[in-house]
């Protein structure tokens, strides 16, 4: 066997793990890159989902306040309506509960 041979195929040997040790640096560094990225978007979308959903959330509530008051005005209106119609009815009947309670009253049973 060559000596230099031996030596030769020894180089070619730490030629190809320097290479190979390279290769895996790069690989490394690229995901490392892509890992990063990935975190970025995946923030970027998780406040634009936040700002969609806090906007959602403003508008229901103005939604939901702007209507209390519209809400409160028609539930006075009604609530007066009906009170309005039960002192009719009662203003009605009045004179006739009367009159049937004075002649319970005043009729005597033997």
């Amino acid at each position: 066997m060559d000596p230099f041979k031996g030596q030769g195929g020894i180089q070619m040997l730490l030629t190809a793990e320097q290479e190979a040790q390279h290769i895996v640096n790069t690989a490394r560094n690229l995901r490392t890159q892509r890992l990063k990225q990935a975190k970025d978007e995946a923030e970027k979308e998780a406040a634009q989902y936040r700002t969609h959903m806090e906007e959602e959330y403003q508008k229901s509530i103005s939604e939901t306040t702007g209507n209390s008051g519209s809400n409160v005005r028609r539930l006075d209106q009604e609530t007066d309506a009906k009170i309005r119609t039960l002192k009719k009815s009662g203003s009605k009947v009045s004179n006739e509960v009367v009159d049937m309670l004075l002649k319970h009253v005043t009729n005597i049973k033997m």
